[in-house]
């Protein structure tokens, strides 16, 4: 919390307008606005004011509580963990992409050397339109697999 979020729920907290609070520490109603609103922050002499007013010490009043510090860790730490955990799904997708890939154009290979060698079939076109289906299969795949949210 904020110092002056803190000086505004202690005054609301004692039921005192700002202008109350103002003529108690001997300051003007706007410089009371302008601390709890943030755009300003009050003297020494003032803080050590309200520190009697409130009866609370200036530790209390400057110092974030070590519940707020904990709870904004724990938020950074929990974005942090999010943002590895999709770029870990994001290069998982990757290496499936890569493996299917390779996968297919095995397959491809292999289908040309089986005609090939096994068949003595060496057209030109017709390798050509393997290459072409198995490039097509793997970006549908592709697509499909990068396209995915875990």
């Amino acid at each position: 919390m904020e110092f002056s979020e803190r000086l505004l729920t202690l005054r609301k907290g004692m039921d005192l307008t700002q202008e109350q609070l103002a003529e108690k520490i001997n300051v003007s109603r706007q410089s009371v606005s302008k601390w709890e609103s943030g755009q300003a922050v009050p003297e020494l002499e003032k803080i050590v004011a309200l520190s009697e007013v409130f009866d609370i010490t200036i530790d209390y009043l400057l110092k974030p509580s070590e519940i707020d510090e904990l709870s904004v860790k724990t938020e950074m730490l929990e974005k942090q963990q999010q943002q590895i955990l999709i770029r870990e799904r994001k290069q998982k997708r990757l290496v499936r992409c890569i493996a299917y890939a390779t996968g297919i154009y095995l397959l491809f290979l292999a289908v040309f050397l089986i005609g090939h060698f096994y068949f003595e079939i060496w057209n030109p076109s017709v390798v050509f339109a393997e290459f072409i289906i198995a490039t097509a299969i793997v970006i549908c795949i592709s697509i499909k697999i990068m396209g995915k949210e875990e």
